[in-house]
């Protein structure tokens, strides 16, 4: 099973980029389960959700201790860091999050400047597509066809077409991310 955290500030997309990779493992017929969890405030309030799954039973859909964290901001980096499970992956938006790698030496690292990356691409709400896309590669469950086209059918079917050839672009450049 693979429990993934995505985890920052209301308006910042970590619920989207968990429902895309939800959408993933459904699209394979896995069994996947998505929590979410925000505060009153929506937009500049915490927000996280919690993804798992797996091709046998889900027991608890609750956080457990995710091999994969997404940490937008520093807060959410704060909140999560501890849960991660030994030699799981910490992703983090470089842009905002500051931390000491010390702290979790059996944890990976991977620093992504997304907000930067989105922005060079004009496309400034696209930070979080961008880290589906580096999230997606570090699981290596997924091709970059099945992130590409899965992403933009959810978006599809929200009504969001119209921005498929931006997302695109940002989810591409996640999947590329070194």
């Amino acid at each position: 099973m693979k429990e993934i955290v995505f985890a920052g500030f209301g308006g910042q997309g970590v619920l989207t980029s968990g429902l895309i990779v939800s959408e993933l493992a459904v699209k394979k017929d896995m069994k996947v389960t998505w929590m979410p969890s925000y505060g009153s405030a929506m937009r500049g309030g915490t927000a996280n959700c919690t993804v798992k799954y797996c091709n046998d039973r889900i027991y608890n859909p609750s956080q457990e201790e995710p091999d994969v964290l997404l940490a937008m901001n520093t807060p959410s980096f704060e909140m999560f860091i501890d849960r991660v499970a030994p030699n799981g992956t910490c992703i983090v938006n470089s842009d905002m999050v500051t931390y000491d790698p010390a702290r979790r030496p059996d944890v990976n690292f991977i620093e992504v400047p997304c907000a930067t990356l989105a922005n060079e691409i004009n496309h400034p709400k696209g930070a979080n597509i961008i880290m589906t896309g580096v999230i997606v590669k570090a699981l290596g469950e997924f091709t970059d066809q099945e992130a590409i086209d899965g992403m933009n059918e959810m978006f599809a079917k929200k009504g969001k077409g119209k921005f498929a050839e931006m997302n695109t672009k940002a989810i591409e450049i996640g999947l590329a991310f070194k």
